[in-house]
């Protein structure tokens, strides 16, 4: 009889046969050492057992855009909480962002979030470097440091030294380093115009997109792709939110230099509707646009032109965020309701349960060069997102682990929702209740 630390019974496995298509196929999991050792119906061991009868089983879903804000903001985050969040959410790992303070831009910085993240670590996670005018020299050495998932350019609105404003930093960024970059991309010169230019400061959320236009993004995104190509230099567009970025990106995407990431919250959420009923909880950068442009999304979902979902979880406190505009910060909480937004556009028939695991598991994986995660594989690492399509649950503000406290969604009603999120063969999230903190550093392939 075959040895397996821990059996996963009768769940509904999301994988790819032996021709490399999707399929769903009912079968046991067999895990021991934290690896899938076994992938077959009918195994027996004298192991502890998990029925998963009517659930779907799907590869660890990682989200590759979180502001976890530790250390320095932790009123409105910290490391532990965030983990916390993406555990109950059914995410078994994150890349943090660096904009923090002080902002994640040198070998220490980036070893101090590490140590923070190991003392409570609810998933997995690695942290992005900061490119700033001063470190560019460093950044090829940086971005080889254990921990550390690439290179992150703010080419418009960042905070203190993140901002990469000119096409000369820029292409310094570019020649520094091998990894893929992952890029914020707005023009800076045109976000200072236009603000002036709008009298923003008379004006209300509602604005929010008009002073963050089409032109913001496309110009910056042109610029970001045209140097990308010069310097044959991978890169990572960010919250992608425009039809013009889109088309232009989906002629863009041949051979693999450039690759677009979109949020669930632009694919849910659109103007003016949100603006109405959220104000300024519903103020993120880029931002929430109207429904031709959200359709646009979709679009890019379905044909390829998207390859990652990222949550942007970028918490403030309610009374931040209740600042009269333009002085409340752009930022929400997603890190926890990726999964069950997702699942619920899936019941829909807005995408397959298979394209959501390409973007949620299989290419974080492959874009990143993520090692022995993104697929139910024998030898990979036993991390998975166990899902129930068939339960209905309203998103609450009391279910939000992030010291923010909530969820633009409060009062949403889903239909699909994470019952478990297993690392390493062990749950750390069961039926909404934490288990044990098992995470550890992502590892890359460079």
């Amino acid at each position: 009889m075959a040895h397996f630390d821990y059996i996963i019974k009768n769940a509904t496995c999301i994988l790819r046969n032996t021709s490399k298509n999707w399929t769903s196929e009912v079968l046991d999991v067999g895990i021991q050492n934290g690896k899938i050792q076994s992938l077959k119906a009918g195994l027996s061991a004298d192991a502890e057992t998990f029925d998963a009868t009517g659930l779907h089983l799907l590869p660890g879903l990682i989200d590759t855009q979180v502001h976890f804000r530790q250390p320095g903001l932790e009123h409105k985050e910290t490391i532990a909480t965030g983990l916390k969040g993406a555990a109950l959410g059914g995410i078994t790992g994150v890349f943090e962002m660096p904009n923090t303070a002080p902002p994640t831009d040198c070998p220490e910085r980036l070893q101090e979030k590490l140590a923070i993240a190991s003392k409570d670590p609810w998933a997995n996670y690695a942290f992005f470097a900061g490119a700033t005018p001063e470190n560019i020299p460093q950044l090829n050495s940086l971005e080889l440091t254990p921990g550390c998932c690439g290179v992150k350019v703010f080419m418009g609105s960042s905070t203190g030294s993140l901002l990469i404003s000119t096409e000369e930093l820029l292409d310094g960024v570019l020649k520094n380093g091998k990894r893929r970059v992952a890029i914020h991309s707005e023009d800076e010169a045109l976000l200072v115009k236009r603000f002036k230019s709008l009298n923003l400061d008379s004006k209300t959320v509602f604005s929010h997109p008009e002073w963050r236009n089409e032109e913001v993004a496309l110009t910056s995104t042109k610029k970001l792709v045209r140097l990308a190509k010069l310097n044959r230099r991978p890169v990572h567009v960010l919250h992608v939110t425009t039809a013009e970025e889109m088309a232009f990106l989906k002629q863009e995407k041949e051979g693999g230099l450039v690759t677009v990431e979109t949020t669930p919250q632009h694919l849910t959420l659109y103007a003016p509707d949100c603006y109405e009923r959220l104000g300024t909880l519903a103020q993120m950068n880029p931002p929430i646009r109207d429904k031709k442009h959200q359709e646009a999304l979709w679009k890019a979902i379905n044909d390829g032109t998207v390859d990652v979902l990222g949550s942007d979880h970028a918490p403030h406190t309610i009374e931040e965020k209740n600042r009269p505009y333009p002085k409340s910060p752009s930022g929400m909480t997603g890190v926890q309701t990726t999964v069950p937004l997702m699942l619920d556009h899936v019941n829909h028939k807005r995408l397959s349960l298979y394209r959501l695991v390409e973007l949620l598991a299989e290419r974080p994986c492959q874009i990143y060069g993520i090692k022995n995660k993104g697929a139910l594989q024998v030898g990979r690492d036993a991390d998975f997102t166990l899902v129930d399509l068939k339960t209905e649950r309203i998103i609450e503000n009391s279910w939000i682990a992030s010291l923010a406290g909530w969820s633009p969604f409060d009062g949403k009603k889903v239909m699909g929702w994470p019952k478990g999120t297993m690392i390493g063969g062990n749950w750390t999230m069961l039926e909404d209740q934490l288990q044990v903190p098992l995470g550890r550093s992502f590892e890359f392939e460079f």
